[in-house]
């Protein structure tokens, strides 16, 4: 096939796809700026009030501080359990090995309705419902593939060398990992932790299920408010989490690069 005459064809379908994926986005982001009370596009000025209004609305701070806190807190954790897993899984053989890795990477096929009615029973046996250490776990067990998907590419040709050389000069095992291969995978654990921290805080499915009226996250407070009115707020929110996630993308992109974690979650 000749690639120049299917250039420009290709070329006009990926324009077109890619302004079908950004339009709403577009839209939404436009309709934030509106002055009216209703969702409509501006059209001979622009305003901040609903930007305004969002700050001045305790719910939805609140709400904020609860997925920020959240999502700090389950990024962290999904790492600290992905890093030593994907060492183990890369570098040794073992019995149990590829169902230690298909349990880590489960969550990424199970619904993430699924997993929150099977969390929303087992925190409700445990008498865990609604508590915030429960919902870190609950995060954490949605995001935790993401890193690991990441720290097992960084692991990929990794030259221990290195970590031969320090060993046989005497370094312990917890210093060479410290000095050694810790640096040497950073970029993978940071984009992991990065891209878990996003899914972390735009995760609404699962858990519409495990919050409680303490915990409620950004974007489960989006849901409750736009099942009992549909106002420019809901706009400028939504604007603000898409300018809070593009954020992420372009520091994760220049982190890791976002060709390497694409590659890395397929």
């Amino acid at each position: 096939m000749n690639p120049r005459r299917n250039g420009p064809l290709a070329l006009a379908f990926n324009a077109l796809v890619i302004t079908f994926m950004l339009a709403p986005l577009v839209v939404v982001c436009a309709v934030a700026f509106t002055p009216e009370n209703t969702l409509s596009l501006p059209t001979t000025r622009w305003s901040l009030r609903w930007f305004e209004a969002v700050f001045h609305h305790p719910d939805f701070v609140q709400s904020f501080w609860n997925s920020l806190s959240l999502a700090l807190a389950s990024a962290t954790l999904a790492t600290v359990l992905a890093v030593p897993a994907g060492l183990a899984i890369s570098r040794y053989s073992f019995a149990g090995r590829d169902l230690l890795n298909g349990l880590f990477l489960s969550p990424l096929v199970v619904p993430h309705l699924v997993l929150g009615v099977a969390l929303l029973r087992l925190f409700g046996l445990v008498g865990g419902a609604g508590s915030f250490g429960w919902l870190v776990l609950a995060h954490a067990l949605v995001i935790t593939p993401y890193v690991m998907r990441l720290v097992l590419a960084a692991l990929v040709g990794f030259d221990r060398s290195a970590e031969h050389a320090a060993l046989s000069l005497g370094a312990s095992h917890a210093t060479v990992f410290r000095r050694i291969t810790l640096p040497m995978i950073l970029p993978g654990v940071s984009g992991g932790w990065l891209l878990a921290f996003i899914n972390s805080f735009d995760e609404v499915t699962m858990s519409i299920f495990v919050t409680a009226p303490s915990t409620v996250t950004l974007p489960v407070r989006m849901y409750m408010y736009a099942t009992e009115s549909i106002d420019p707020l809901m706009a400028a929110v939504s604007a603000l989490m898409v300018a809070v996630t593009a954020a992420a993308m372009v520091l994760l992109d220049r982190l890791y690069g976002l060709d390497r974690v694409l590659v890395g979650k397929a």
